[in-house]
């Protein structure tokens, strides 16, 4: 809830099983500063691949959209910056990668030295490609599901998502990014989809689909590949996750998946807070680094909420830190 200030009680839960310490790259280990020091450089609507809308579902008749997304880098001389990608909310029915709540964090990190990118991708009112197991299964959908059109366009956003990651690796030495060290975040269904890039297979979301059945597809660096290292999942969900499970029988959860930071109101009327518990609960099983913060009383976006004087940006901040060993100054 917008201009509410949320007070919570942290529960913190760690566990180191299952979880490899991180790889020191050869540039070494990235330095990030604790206050805001570097002017931020923007660069907007960057095209990082072209997807196709349809004019019902796979239709002969469709447009080719350019999918774009915004970057914030600090204006210093380093060679050697941990990437921070993140996705919007909006249902995948609408939402912007330019809302303020975004474009604040954006300026928040990359002033203390990430490449903090904002990614757009299609969304309900763009009918991408969408592979035959997911159409076949509409009659069949989970009772949860309550809109199976906002179901069904999970499947190219995700698509469009990961191919923001891909093309952000094939430009990595032009915006100094350092692979070793990327995370993934979003709020809402931008968190969904930060989860799902986070734990899922490289080629899920991507292989399903041939250069046959979705000719844009040539356009999204399939040949690129990432490490995603911590996960930020501001009130967002595994339904992403869930829908590999029911369209295909893929359970990715692991012991060795990324740490992942759980930020979710015990309020929230939009994504219940029972989806975070069921994130919380797969991690203590699988014995995987994670931070769990129930906001009491906080509902959906819940951006102005503070945790011990903290806000979601500042957990966030000291996540990172933790998990990938940053050199901070």
């Amino acid at each position: 809830m917008k201009n509410v200030l949320l007070i919570a009680l942290a529960f913190v839960f760690y566990a180191c099983d299952g979880v490899e310490p991180l790889p020191t790259s050869q540039d070494g280990i990235p330095i990030v500063r604790s206050e805001a020091t570097f002017e931020v450089m923007v660069e907007e609507d960057v095209v990082y691949a072209e997807g196709l809308s349809h004019d019902s579902i796979n239709s002969p008749n469709y447009s080719t959209e350019s999918l774009k997304l915004d970057i914030y880098s600090p204006h210093d001389d380093t060679e050697n910056r941990p990437l921070f990608m993140f996705i919007h909310g909006g249902g995948f029915r609408g939402g912007s990668k330019q809302q303020d709540d975004i474009v604040n964090i954006a300026h928040y990190f990359a002033s203390r030295g990430w490449v903090f990118i904002s990614v757009a991708y299609r969304k309900m009112g763009k009918i991408g490609t969408l592979p035959q197991e997911w159409i076949d299964n509409i009659p069949n959908l989970p009772a949860d599901v309550e809109d199976p059109e906002q179901y069904l366009a999970m499947y190219p956003a995700h698509r469009d998502t990961k191919a923001a990651l891909r093309w952000i690796m094939s430009q990595k030495e032009d915006h100094k990014i350092n692979e070793d060290y990327v995370t993934v975040g979003g709020a809402s269904a931008g968190a969904v989809q930060a989860i799902t890039l986070g734990i899922s297979n490289v080629e899920d979301y991507r292989d399903e689909l041939t250069t046959d059945q979705d000719p844009s597809l040539f356009t999204t660096h399939l040949d690129e590949t990432y490490e995603i290292k911590t996960i930020i999942d501001f009130w967002g969900s595994k339904s992403g996750l869930d829908a590999l499970e029911f369209n295909y029988g893929h359970q990715r959860f692991d012991a060795n998946d990324p740490p992942m930071l759980i930020i979710h109101g015990t309020a929230d009327g939009t994504v219940a807070f029972s989806k975070a518990e069921e994130l919380k609960a797969i991690y203590e099983s699988n014995g995987v680094a994670f931070e769990f913060y129930p906001l009491e009383g906080g509902g959906h976006k819940a951006w102005n909420a503070k945790v011990d004087n903290k806000r979601v940006e500042d957990l966030a901040f000291d996540f990172m830190v933790k998990q990938q060993n940053l050199n901070l100054e």
